[in-house]
């Protein structure tokens, strides 16, 4: 999805090894047209657009205010590598402008870098305006992992600059993010109404839209996003996501090939392209697209894309050493600029690939390895904790493959303890999933299936879990129902989804 395309070009490994569940923000807060000292008071002016509901900047120079907009505006329309540079330059200008260290954290093409900036603008938060303290502060909790913290700030800020469509826009994206899409969406929508002419609000309403299966509603919310900034590559491609979705992957192609015809470097069209032509059956053809990927790459981050692009389709085609040699070669390129953050993270995808592949003893390995890269690091002490939270999750994975229900039993509960303790959305459903795998090893159907239903099921995998239960419960109506949905899933590329499309029967 795209809100979420800063899950596959900043810190792919948040989702990976801590599975946050909290949408690292991708919002941009309103700058108005003045410049505020750090150290002064604000001057009348900029006091009279604070009253209107609006978010205010501090920065001391006026040219890094304009780089920082011009970023800022690519950032919005998903160019996010064109949006590097002027951010760059603006805190070239002024070292001390947080916000706009906040925004370079939000599209780095690493996980290194977006550490980096983020701890930046973190140091800057309480020279900088309420507003922009507070978009920072919200960014911090989610990048910790902390989800009633980053709720609680996001909703501060919203309370105090109720005006600010960005503000909304980036609340909607917290809701996004735990699946409450019901509020989402009354957000998102709230944001169109105050900015009619913000495009970015129809966009992840799109998709907001979409994960309700509300797909007219959704195609009229992509095609409003069209209409707005019709020559730009984005909106094509969130179209053609929602057909690729539907299954209508004739569709999509041409519309990402229409993308790519305005703008030829937008690499997350060959992405979308690339698991169309996977969804028909096409690998040879879908492999040679996600090259294109590594052909234009201009960044780690976008040879990251690609790598893991294939990682997915190599594990789809069944072949999985060659999906643990895709994932040495993203592994290399985190080695080449320690990226620890990556680093971690590649090694929790190796593990996940060995599990699937019944390779347990090895699965235990890399995980192990992963935590120990997480918690010698300089990353903050909540990731690390968090960190050894969800190594409880992967302990409870490896023991239920070795048949070890004793050890899956306590390891599941230690989670559970963490989860509950963090009051982390995502890791209580992945609690409730783990309750699944150990009632459906006990044959215990009804437990399963109740579990199953708190469990997280945008992930593909849940619903072939409860497609086996059913199943094994004899009722073969409800079992064609979840099998159906999980062959359907036809998401961009992604390793749950990979793991069970051949399971289910490919869609052709």
């Amino acid at each position: 999805m795209k809100s979420m395309k800063s899950e596959k070009r900043t810190i792919l490994f948040l989702t990976l090894v801590f599975f946050i569940g909290a949408t690292i923000l991708t919002g941009f807060s309103q700058v108005e047209d003045q410049k505020t000292a750090s150290a002064a008071p604000e001057p009348a002016s900029a006091q009279a657009t604070a009253n209107s509901g609006k978010i205010l900047n501090t920065t001391v120079s006026e040219v890094a205010r304009k780089e920082f907009l011009q970023g800022r505006d690519l950032a919005e329309r998903l160019l996010i590598q064109d949006s590097i540079q002027h951010f760059d330059k603006a805190i070239s200008l002024d070292p001390t402008f947080a916000l706009a260290h906040l925004n370079r954290a939000n599209v780095s093409p690493t996980a290194k870098e977006f550490f980096d900036h983020l701890k930046k603008a973190v140091s800057l938060a309480e020279k900088a305006s309420e507003g922009e303290r507070l978009l920072i502060l919200g960014t911090e909790a989610g990048a910790n992992g902390n989800a009633s913290k980053q709720k609680e700030t996001l909703e501060k800020l919203v309370a105090a600059y109720p005006n600010d469509e960005r503000a909304r826009f980036i609340l909607g994206g917290y809701f996004f993010g735990q699946q409450d899409f019901d509020s989402a969406i009354l957000h998102y929508k709230r944001a169109t109404e105050l900015a009619p002419k913000y495009s970015p609000a129809y966009n992840i309403l799109g998709y907001a839209l979409r994960q309700k299966e509300n797909y007219s509603e959704a195609e009229q919310s992509f095609k409003k996003y069209i209409e707005l900034i019709p020559n730009d590559p984005n909106p094509y491609d969130s179209l053609a996501e929602l057909f690729l979705k539907m299954g209508r992957f004739d569709d999509a192609i041409t519309q990402y090939r229409k993308a790519l015809a305005i703008d030829s470097n937008f690499i997350n069209s060959h992405l979308g392209i690339g698991a169309a032509l996977m969804y028909q059956g096409r690998a040879d053809e879908a492999a040679a697209e996600f090259n294109k990927i590594t052909s234009k790459a201009r960044s780690d981050g976008e040879r990251r894309t690609a790598l893991f692009a294939l990682t997915v389709l190599a594990v789809d085609s069944g072949k999985v050493d060659q999906a643990l040699a895709e994932v040495d070669k993203q592994y290399a390129l985190g080695e080449k600029s320690s990226d620890v953050p990556n680093l971690a993270g590649d090694l929790q995808l190796k593990g996940l690939v060995l599990l699937e592949a019944g390779k347990y003893d090895e699965a235990k390995q890399a995980f192990e390895r992963g935590l120990k890269t997480t918690v010698d690091s300089n990353l903050s002490q909540e990731i690390k904790d968090n960190a050894k939270v969800f190594q409880h999750f992967n302990s409870t994975r490896v023991a239920l493959g070795k048949k070890d229900l004793a050890t899956a039993k306590t390891e599941s509960q230690e989670f559970r303890k963490g989860a509950e303790a963090s009051k982390n959305p995502a890791q209580l459903k992945q609690a409730h999933e783990l309750a699944a795998l150990i009632a459906l090893e006990e044959k215990n159907y009804d437990q399963a299936i109740a579990e199953l239903q708190q469990a997280n099921l945008q992930n593909p995998q849940n619903l072939y879990r409860l497609s086996q239960v059913y199943q094994a419960k004899g009722d073969a109506p409800k079992a064609k129902e979840f099998s159906a949905k999980a062959a359907a899933f036809n998401s961009l590329p992604q390793l749950n989804y990979a793991f069970i499309r051949n399971k289910t029967g490919k869609q052709t």
